[in-house]
């Protein structure tokens, strides 16, 4: 049973289906939103069939273990973390004290894959993607880490499937966490690398950034990578941010699970489609001169309000 949880349900297999129907979906909406008709359902499949049947290259001067290593690590650590967040009953399949952290750093790993990809590529274009890559991660994993660190501390938790219980258990107390909620979804941007924090890809200015090299099965894993990472941030913001549904009969919090991603998917389309990009230092200043403070003022109320409560 732990194989078929890890490989079939709800790990990889699943996972897989629901990134690329999330993909669909954010892109249909995405178009339809800039008055164009968008992609056919089966397109995002269609996509890694193709690439999977075209050929890695790997470009002159490159590091050929590091090239190739890079997307199976990213694509590994994103499956892994959603192992460890309760997606349509109060635990978790590996929960434990301090599974929040975990999930944060095993998320973390796909951006450092990006860089370690591109700097190796020994491309220009791979380069400058890499540094920005690399330099967005430090703007957006503060405020990230603070956002959720609020409603952990209130509480008094740092296992992801007791902080949806809690919230589960006092709904009433799940409207004090709508500043960290915001603030959560925009570093969620930024950690995808999309509008208006696509500034790694760019691809008007720098082709495709750390991507920019890669071909094939290697260009594949890292685009089923970005995905995953999609629906395993959705699906972490959802069980901290939006824990309704958690505790019902299994077929309906599975379906609220679909509605709550798919809400959550929706609103990266729609940030992303009334947005422009910005430019690399816009977004680092952007971060720590608003995102962080307002994130800081989420923990200053938790922090008051736990000791109101207690």
């Amino acid at each position: 049973m732990a194989l078929f949880y890890i490989l079939v349900f709800p790990g990889f297999l699943f996972l897989i289906g629901f990134a690329l129907a999330g993909e669909w979906l954010d892109r249909k909406l995405h178009a339809l939103m800039q008055n164009r008709i968008g992609p056919p359902w089966f397109q995002p499949l269609a996509d890694i069939i193709k690439l999977s049947a075209k050929e890695d290259t790997v470009p002159n001067g490159a590091d050929r273990t590091i090239f190739k290593l890079m997307p199976m690590l990213a694509l590994t650590a994103t499956v892994v973390a959603v192992l460890y967040v309760p997606l349509w009953s109060k635990n978790a399949l590996n929960s434990f004290p301090g599974d929040l952290i975990v999930v944060l750093y095993l998320l973390t790993i796909p951006t450092l894959t990006f860089f370690l990809g591109g700097w190796f590529s020994r491309s220009i274009y791979s380069l400058i993607g890499a540094a920005r890559a690399l330099t967005q991660l430090f703007a957006y994993e503060i405020p990230l880490l603070l956002s959720v660190l609020a409603p952990a501390m209130l509480a008094n938790s740092w296992s992801i499937s007791e902080i949806s219980a809690f919230y589960a258990q006092r709904w009433y107390l799940t409207p004090v966490n709508i500043i960290g909620f915001v603030v959560a979804m925009v570093a969620l941007l930024g950690k995808l690398e999309r509008v208006p924090f696509d500034i790694p890809e760019a691809e008007t200015e720098i082709v495709a950034g750390s991507f920019t090299e890669y071909s094939g099965r290697l260009l594949g894993l890292f685009r089923l990578c970005v995905d995953v990472e999609m629906i395993v941030g959705a699906s972490l913001i959802a069980a901290i941010f939006l824990p309704f549904g958690l505790g019902a009969p299994a077929w309906l919090a599975f379906i609220l699970y679909l509605v709550k991603v798919e809400g959550l998917i929706f609103l990266i389309s729609f940030m992303r489609t009334i947005m422009a990009r910005l430019r690399i230092d816009q977004m680092v200043d952007f971060c720590w001169k608003i995102l962080a403070p307002v994130a800081f003022v989420q923990l200053v109320l938790n922090l008051v309000l736990k000791g109101v409560v207690q």
